[in-house]
């Protein structure tokens, strides 16, 4: 049987063979009908996405031209468009009803599932070859980053789960290490640094344990600055923002009543991160997944006002207001001062899917790049990738190490020169002298502090 737009039955369908994932290679595109043609240059997904980040020339050139043999290969390109992903987990329905669709989902959101991996029959390591030609390395790139750097300033956004922290079983356990907590305060001496991260604003902020940062919770509902900011504008505003306040009372009901009907799912953690409740199944065997979102939805049907999401290995609820990490990290940029500016590179590192928000505003915008963390091929809005959080931690390192000299130069500059003010009184003798050389001292203590 052949799907066409309008045709069989659904029970003719059922013997069409399926693919244990969700994506299917783009052989059978013609299969599906009604695919638009493009040229062979456009079939590789993400292409035309890197062109419109900010990037030196060389890197463009060099991206794309990896990009044109990746698409000379005899490779399926790796995963299909969204559109498609779309179209065929609508198709899913017919198999399992909407359980079906949202269990084939999970799978297909797990990284190191075997079945998202080798689904559509070419070697794992070719895909991760080509998606890597498209994706490459931001440590392998890393001066041509900071290339395109020149002469804008740098802001940083880090997510925290999966990238600063390791995945773990037990969220409550995901701890950072302490060289990248020493990684991520060196680069928040020298850049604007945001924690943008799905977990409680509370709880994040005690894993990090910085108070110089700027922390976004919640998918960026809970937004708080630090009490004494280092790196604004003359037009950078206060920070503290909760856009969905009205829905506490509303998440704080839905956490209790998941906590009683998850319970006899054995390994299901319920959270709760204050303006959402998300639902780990890291620990929850596989044929039990079913019955997992099955729970969540019935406790869903009593609120209309809330959506039901998925990350990696966690199911969330969330209001239905229009808010996520990309909306958070454009708050965060006016707040900052650099709304409207021309001379701000913003980087957003991260390894969720709610982190593809970020990197679509920064892909839309025309401005900045972000970074996804994976060790497995995976559609992404972003523009290089990392493998791991310890990737993640050189790539910090590497770029306090890259601007430390620099800001040294312009401390050595002002060191030993008396300040223009005091110009005046450079010559006086006497008593006049000892007064004068101990402010001299604090100002040049004041312009060391603010260069370094």
């Amino acid at each position: 049987p052949i799907f066409r737009r309008g045709g069989r039955q659904r029970s003719d369908l059922s013997s069409f063979p399926l693919p244990p994932s969700p994506f299917l290679p783009s052989i059978r595109y013609l299969a599906l009908g009604n695919r638009p043609s493009r040229s062979r240059s456009e079939s590789v997904p993400g292409a035309a996405m890197t062109k419109q980040n900010v990037v030196p020339a060389e890197a463009v050139a060099a991206i794309t031209a990896a990009a044109a043999v990746a698409s000379s290969s005899p490779l399926y390109p790796y995963p299909p468009p969204r559109s498609f992903q779309k179209k065929y987990l609508s198709q899913l329905d017919f198999a399992g009803g909407r359980i079906g669709t949202w269990v084939e989902s999970m799978k297909a959101s797990s990284p190191t599932h075997t079945k998202a991996v080798g689904a559509i029959g070419v070697p794992v390591d070719e895909q991760s070859a080509a998606w890597i030609m498209r994706h490459p390395s931001a440590l392998t790139k890393f001066e041509q980053i900071m290339s395109a750097s020149k002469g804008k300033q740098i802001v940083m956004f880090l997510d925290y789960d999966g990238t600063l922290s390791p995945i773990v079983e037990d969220p409550d356990s995901a701890f950072m290490t302490d060289a990248m907590r020493a990684a991520v305060r060196n680069v928040a001496r020298y850049f604007p640094t945001a924690i943008v991260t799905g977990r409680c604003l509370e709880k994040v902020i005690d894993f990090v344990g910085l108070t110089e940062l700027y922390y976004a919770g919640s998918h960026g509902m809970d937004i708080k600055g630090p009490a004494k900011p280092r790196h604004t504008k003359a037009k950078a505003k206060s920070v503290l923002f909760q856009p969905a306040r009205e829905f506490l009372p509303m998440i704080d009901g839905v956490y209790r009543s998941l906590l009683e009907r998850t319970k006899s799912t054995a390994g299901a953690k319920v959270e709760n991160n204050k303006f959402c409740v998300s639902v780990h199944f890291r620990c929850v065997d596989e044929k039990s997944w079913g019955a997992l979102i099955e729970q969540v939805r019935s406790v869903l049907k009593e609120y209309p006002k809330l959506r039901l999401t998925q990350g990696r290995k966690v199911l969330e609820i969330r209001p239905t207001i229009k808010w996520d990490k990309g909306k958070a990290l454009e708050f965060l940029l006016e707040s900052l001062g650099f709304a409207d500016c021309k001379d701000v590179m913003p980087v957003y590192i991260g390894d969720d899917r709610t982190d593809e928000d970020a990197f679509k505003v920064l892909r839309d915008r025309g401005q900045g790049l972000g970074i996804l963390v994976s060790k497995f091929p995976k559609e992404t809005n972003a523009t290089y990738s990392l493998q791991e959080p310890t990737e993640v931690k050189d790539f910090l390192v590497r770029l306090v190490e890259w601007k430390r000299p620099t800001m040294k130069a312009l401390s050595k500059r002002h060191d030993f020169c008396i300040p223009p003010l005091l110009l005046p009184f450079s010559g006086l003798k006497g008593s006049a002298t000892r007064a004068f050389f101990p402010l001299h001292r604090q100002l040049k203590s004041v312009i060391r502090s603010v260069y370094n």
